[in-house]
């Protein structure tokens, strides 16, 4: 599929990976992008968003939409984080479909796949499993978006897809200490510890439970090469690094980085949700697929994009 022919919408164009494939549409000089605030389409309402796939028939549906958020927001609003998913990847998908767009994109989580799941993780180990229950929610709502586009390819013929990303950090990511995730919360803590001289930190769980990391700017050339290469039969592929660190050597990195040299306290009453969540990405390697950014290269950048928000926040 030729991208530059086609009219793209990016759906979530204000979240961290909407806003990445924005950029990278951007700078290949893109000539039709769509795009649309939440408060002229708010993609939960079912009228509203059938109502923007008609007037503006898209051809190329990235939906990056979704309600995100670390652990502790998940166990939180279990309830909100399975509606809200459901509601979005239910009237787009849907809406696509009913426009006669020509390709549907859309972007599902690690988290899908069972908590004690063989390592590294397969696209065929699918449903083999219980979830892990932290983000049980979440995880079921992004199965269901999953197997829709699945359905729909199979029932109506539908072209579309989904990737299945690791955890993602970078540009644009949320330090909300409530509802970020575990990279950026860190760099956030032990930020702010450094500024205000506080020498003792107290991170959840034990630091044991290992993770997988990709800059949002790599999964972004990945959403455009899969977008142009992957077959829209409905399936769907993992996309990472193929490689993790453990939460507490994480904590050690960024803690270095930001100079940080005071006490690292792990609450082991505090859950460590999934112990191993490793993607085997032998699928999209041998597509051409090589992440290039470093992991130590992105904490650095998040770390400056936190101390820039602070700097505005302070003027």
């Amino acid at each position: 599929m030729d991208l530059m022919a086609r009219k793209i919408f990016v759906a979530g164009h204000r979240g961290m990976v909407g806003s990445a494939v924005l950029r990278k549409l951007r700078a290949i000089g893109h000539p039709d992008i769509l795009t649309v605030e939440k408060s002229a389409a708010d993609l939960r309402d079912q009228t509203a968003t059938n109502a923007f796939f008609e007037r503006e028939q898209p051809e190329v549906v990235i939906l990056a939409a979704a309600r995100v958020g670390g652990i502790q927001a998940n166990i939180a609003s279990p309830g909100t984080f399975l509606y809200d998913n459901l509601a979005i990847q239910t009237n787009v998908i849907h809406a696509a479909h009913q426009s006669g767009a020509a390709r549907l994109v859309f972007l599902g989580s690690s988290c899908i796949y069972p908590t004690n799941c063989p390592q590294p993780m397969r696209e065929e180990y699918l449903l083999t499993g219980p979830l892990e229950p932290t983000n049980e929610a979440y995880a079921i709502a992004k199965i269901a978006g999953m197997k829709m586009v699945e359905y729909y390819h199979r029932q109506y013929g539908m072209d579309g897809f989904s990737l299945m990303p690791c955890n993602i950090y970078g540009t644009n990511d949320s330090f909300d200490l409530q509802n970020s995730h575990v990279l950026s919360a860190l760099v956030r803590r032990f930020t702010d510890a450094v500024d205000d001289g506080v020498d003792r930190v107290e991170l959840w769980g034990t630091g044991r439970a290992r993770r997988e990391f990709l800059h949002v700017d790599d999964l972004a050339d990945a959403i455009l090469m899969l977008t142009e290469r992957m077959p829209g039969d409905g399936g769907f592929i993992n996309v990472g690094s193929g490689t993790d660190i453990s939460i507490r050597d994480l904590a050690l990195l960024i803690a270095a980085k930001v100079g940080y040299g005071g006490e690292i306290a792990w609450n082991a009453e505090k859950p460590d949700g999934m112990l191993l969540k490793c993607l085997d990405v032998s699928r999209i390697r041998e597509m051409g697929f090589q992440p290039s950014v470093t992991l130590e290269d992105g904490i650095e950048r998040t770390i400056a994009d936190y101390r820039a928000l602070k700097s505005r926040s302070a003027a």
